[in-house]
């Protein structure tokens, strides 16, 4: 049987032919990669050539890369349209890959060799990157077991193998828990509150369901988020914050306890067994801040600052809640609605006022005008590209000479084949081969309102934010300009990743960025001065609440990995005591956040939660940089293009930061931005 996975493409680009492949092509794809990659692994340890960087490091960086693809389209569908099928394939999957890495960095020759590379070479004939890239690969044997004896390095291969799978099985449990709730609502005066948006999408959803007539509400996002800020049905509104707060927390068989008691355990044996005091000290030594320590110090300052403003917040809110409705207390499924009608009063601004002014093809169109007028690219749709989705969008990126810079795929809707949330990722990374430069394949993943009869894609300001945050780490990926894969795009410091994504985020608040696409749906009228105006003012609102919020998960993250977590008995009263020290809401013991925590327990995030505010230090201030000299000028884009974007992880961030700034960043800059010091 002929394996697309394992043929040349053949296609435009080389673009991934998604058409043709199944589901039964992935494992064995999978084990003929492993083997050619161990093959050419061998050939480099069997090599009776004098060692050196260009035959070890270099050779070391371009094996795999079968491997490579195979994993980036299997992993990256698992995310975006998943099957049970193929959540069975991960489970066989995700060890395999887990044992090649290890007999790769376990492999005693190979590190001899880059070892002996990294000790003789003579370092004043590399480059900077390539500097980089010869740390990052001894660093990465070392810290992956190298130096350990035989019998501990089974032992890591063994825990390895079981993180693999446990991560794996935390993510299923919360795409079903999410997948398997949704509430019919049949009376019409149950929606009380509701934006005509929110009932048509519900309708919709019902009849999908098959429930002609009635009005359906589901766990997603664009369901979700909707509901709990509009609908005045307190019950209702608690009914779903109840299922929505309660995934894999409910003592069945999709329940997360234990993994999560077993995954933060296993994560600490593997940092003691490599002779560090803690998950988060050995994640951290990668990082900018460093040490669980700075980490801590970095999330207690902001607490600090934030947590009077967040006492103001809710004690406001709570008094609009009595005045209003009578409310005594104001409960978690109070919060988003009170909040969404004290906002409006005040700044007279809110999504049913904002949304006819984003609609979803001219939000596109608009982030893709910032990326001309910052970066001199633009994009062009092709529709002859295949893509692994009907709703998939595909575009080819170019540069002022019409020389191809990226291709790009969107995918914007929910599906229950979709894990919540969104994200950027890669199909194919940029890098150099034999001097020729390979442009990368970057997609974003998003699950915004989906179109009805009546409407087109009305975006949310939340979403429009998303599109553009998302649109950011795909910029960092596609404008990549490295040598080395593993350094290119987005693999930098995961304290620093967050950077370009975020600093995109501003642009949404500027007039002059808003003029380029904020247009009424039905009568093309650009978007007010005066609301612009309102919403910039509204952006700060209860901006203390929100920065404990995120303050507060931070910590929970740290709270398990920056410490031995054997003590944790029982996952609901250890985030409860640690929550207690921060929350101005009442707790709801039926609800639990480290049970659906992917951040940290699927995604990559673990000791990395508090990178966000990290990164949000570093946003501020380029983006004060911006502010002075104007926010589409040429010379500071150009700056923001050449040393932080092209740049990848091809040098330590700081030196890229300030190469870019031309100092470091000024920690004040988010808290003046959030209005919680004074400029």
């Amino acid at each position: 049987m002929s394996n697309p996975l394992l043929e040349n493409f053949n296609t435009p680009f080389d673009t991934i032919p998604f058409s043709k492949i199944k589901n039964e092509h992935f494992l064995p794809a999978f084990i003929e990669g492993i083997r050619l990659a161990k093959e050419e692994i061998s050939l480099l340890t069997e090599s009776t050539e004098p060692t050196t960087f260009e035959n070890t490091v270099v050779a070391l960086e371009a094996s795999g890369n079968k491997v490579d693809l195979i994993s980036n389209i299997f992993f990256n569908l698992n995310s975006a349209e998943t099957s049970d099928e193929m959540q069975a394939l991960a489970k066989d999957i995700s060890p395999l890959l887990s044992e090649f890495s290890n007999d790769v960095m376990l492999n005693e020759e190979l590190f001899r060799k880059v070892k002996l590379v990294y000790e003789s070479v003579d370092k004043t004939k590399l480059d900077e990157e390539s500097l980089t890239l010869q740390e990052k690969t001894y660093k990465g044997f070392v810290r992956n077991g190298a130096n350990l004896p035989a019998d501990k390095k089974e032992k890591l291969r063994a825990i390895d193998k079981e993180i693999s799978v446990l991560g794996q099985q935390y993510g299923e449990n919360v795409l079903k828990e999410t997948n398997a709730f949704s509430m019919d609502v049949t009376d019409e005066k149950e929606l009380e509150g509701l934006p005509d948006f929110v009932k048509e999408a519900a309708a919709e959803t019902a009849k999908e369901k098959g429930k002609e007539g009635a009005w359906t509400f589901t766990l997603q996002y664009p369901s979700y988020i909707p509901f709990m800020t509009y609908s005045a049905n307190r019950e209702l509104r608690k009914k779903m914050f109840m299922a929505y707060g309660s995934r894999s927390f409910k003592g069945n068989e999709f329940d997360n306890q234990e993994v999560v008691k077993k995954l933060v355990q296993l994560r600490f044996e593997r940092a003691q067994l490599l002779g560090y005091p803690t998950h988060a000290h050995f994640v951290l030594e990668e990082r900018m801040a460093e040490t669980p320590e700075k980490v801590n110090e970095f999330l207690a300052d902001i607490l600090a600052i934030s947590q009077p403003a967040t006492l103001k917040d809710v004690e406001e809110l709570t008094a609009y809640a009595k005045k209003l409705d009578g409310l005594d207390t104001i409960e978690r499924w109070d919060f988003a609605y009170y909040s969404e009608k004290l906002k409006k009063e005040k700044y007279e601004v809110d999504d049913e006022l904002l949304k006819p002014y984003f609609q979803l093809e001219k939000v596109i169109d608009g982030v893709f005008k910032v990326a001309e007028k910052l970066f001199g690219i633009h994009f062009v749709e092709n529709k002859e590209i295949d893509r692994y989705h009907p709703e998939v969008l595909v575009y080819e990126v170019r540069n002022g000479n019409n020389e191809l810079v990226a291709i790009f795929y969107a995918d914007f809707y929910p599906r229950e084949g979709k894990r919540g949330g969104a994200w950027m990722t890669v199909f194919r990374q940029q890098k150099k081969v034999n001097g020729e430069d390979k442009r990368p394949h970057i997609s974003i993943v998003c699950s915004f309102t989906k179109p009805t009869k009546s409407t087109p894609s009305l975006l949310t300001f939340n979403e429009v934010q998303t599109l553009f945050h998302e649109f950011g780490h795909a910029l960092h990926g596609m404008l990549a300009k490295g040598n080395y894969g593993s350094l290119s795009g987005t693999n930098v410091y995961w304290d620093f990743v967050e950077l370009p994504s975020q600093i995109l985020e501003n642009w949404t608040l500027e007039k002059d960025c808003l003029d380029l696409f904020a247009r009424h749906y039905k009568t093309g009228e650009a978007i007010p001065a005066d609301l612009v105006q309102r919403l910039k003012e509204s952006a700060n609102f209860q901006a203390g609440y929100a920065t404990t919020r995120q303050v507060a998960f931070g910590m929970l993250d740290m709270a398990y990995h920056g410490v031995d977590p054997s003590g944790i008995k029982n996952i609901g009263e250890f985030e409860k005591a640690l929550f207690e020290k921060m929350e101005v809401l009442p707790q709801v013991k039926e609800t639990n956040m480290s049970c659906q925590f992917s951040h940290i327990f699927n995604g990559g995030y673990s000791s990395g939660y508090y990178s966000y505010k990290w990164a949000e230090v570093l946003d501020a201030d380029a983006f004060e940089f911006f502010k002075e000299k104007g926010i589409f000028n040429s010379e500071v884009a150009g700056k923001f293009k050449d040393n932080i974007l092209s740049k990848g992880g091809s040098e330590h961030p700081m030196i890229l930061y300030k190469k870019f700034r031309g100092r470091e960043p000024d920690p004040k800059a988010l808290l003046r931005r959030a209005g919680l010091l004074k400029k």
